[in-house]
C-alpha cells in the first residue's frame, strides 16, 4: 500500500474552465490589437488545443492555416512571443475581473488536502503569470504559498504529452511517483503524468470529454460536491459523490 503524499494539479481545464471563455477570448483580443484578421472560434479552438503551449499553438496555426504569413516587423519567433505576451495580458485581466471561476469541487479538495497534510503542486504548460492570476483571483493572495512547486510555462524544454514537467515536479518535491497522484483533464495531460508513472484522475470538460484517457485510474465529470455529485465516466469510485483525499487514497491503493 502507498500513502498519498502529494496531489499534482494541471491548471487549464482542470482547476478552471479557462480555455473557451478565457484563453480563446484573450488570443482573439491580441490578434485584434495586432491588426490581424484571425479569429479563433470555439470549434477551431477545440482543434488547436491538441497543441500544448500558447506560443506553440500560434506557431501551429500560422503553419497550417496561414502558410506564407510574414509578420510586419521582426522575425517570426519574436513576433509569436510578443503576440503571446499580449494574449497573457488580456487573460490576466479577465481573471482579475473575476470572469473565470474555479470548477466545481476544486476549492473543497484543496482545503481537504491542506487539512490532512497532503502536499500540493502544479504541473502546467500555461505561464507562471497565468497561474498566479488564477489562484489569487479565486483563492486569495496567500494561495500561492499552498503549492510547494508551481511548474509552469517553459520551465522544461518539452511540453505535455512529454512527461518532463511531471518529472521536474517529482524532483522538486523529492518524492517517488507511487506516493503522488495527478489530476488532469486532457489526453495530453494523462500521457504526460502516466509517462512519469504517476496515477491519474481525470475531470473532463467540453473540449476533452471525447479524449482517450487510457490508463487513467478514474474519469469523472468534475470534482463534485456532496450536494452536486460528480458523474462517474470510467473507473471505480467506491460510491463516492465527490473527489476527496479519502477517495484519492483508495485509488492509490488499487
Amino acid at each position: 500500500m502507498s500513502g498519498l503524499e502529494a496531489i499534482i494539479f494541471d491548471v487549464d481545464g482542470t482547476l478552471a474552465d479557462t480555455e473557451r471563455d478565457g484563453h480563446r477570448v484573450a488570443f482573439n483580443c491580441a490578434f485584434n490589437d495586432e491588426g490581424l484578421d484571425w479569429n479563433w472560434a470555439p470549434e477551431l479552438y477545440g482543434k488547436l488545443l491538441q497543441i500544448t503551449g500558447g506560443k506553440e499553438r500560434i506557431q501551429f496555426y500560422i503553419n497550417n492555416y496561414c502558410p506564407g504569413f510574414v509578420p510586419s516587423s521582426g522575425e517570426l519567433k519574436s513576433f509569436v512571443a510578443e503576440l503571446h505576451a499580449s494574449k497573457t495580458h488580456y487573460y490576466v485581466q479577465l481573471l482579475k475581473e473575476g470572469k473565470i471561476p474555479l470548477r466545481v469541487g476544486v476549492k473543497r479538495l484543496i482545503d481537504d488536502a491542506r487539512k490532512q497534510g497532503v502536499r500540493l503542486a502544479i504541473a502546467t504548460t500555461t505561464t507562471r503569470e497565468n497561474v498566479t492570476a488564477l489562484l489569487e483571483s479565486t483563492l486569495g493572495a496567500d494561495s500561492l504559498s499552498w503549492f510547494e512547486v508551481i511548474a509552469a510555462g517553459d520551465i522544461v524544454p518539452l511540453k505535455k504529452p512529454d512527461p518532463a514537467i511531471y518529472r521536474y515536479v517529482l524532483e522538486q518535491l523529492n518524492l517517488e511517483p507511487h506516493v503522488c497522484l495527478a489530476v488532469e483533464d486532457s489526453a495530453n495531460g494523462v500521457k504526460s503524468s502516466l509517462g512519469a508513472n504517476i496515477k491519474t484522475v481525470v475531470t473532463v470538460n467540453a473540449y476533452t470529454e471525447n479524449d482517450d484517457f487510457s490508463g487513467a485510474s478514474l474519469v469523472i465529470s468534475d470534482m463534485g460536491e456532496e450536494a452536486d455529485p460528480f458523474k462517474l465516466l470510467d473507473g471505480y469510485a467506491k460510491g463516492a459523490r465527490c473527489l476527496d483525499v479519502s477517495l484519492l487514497q483508495e485509488i492509490m491503493n488499487q
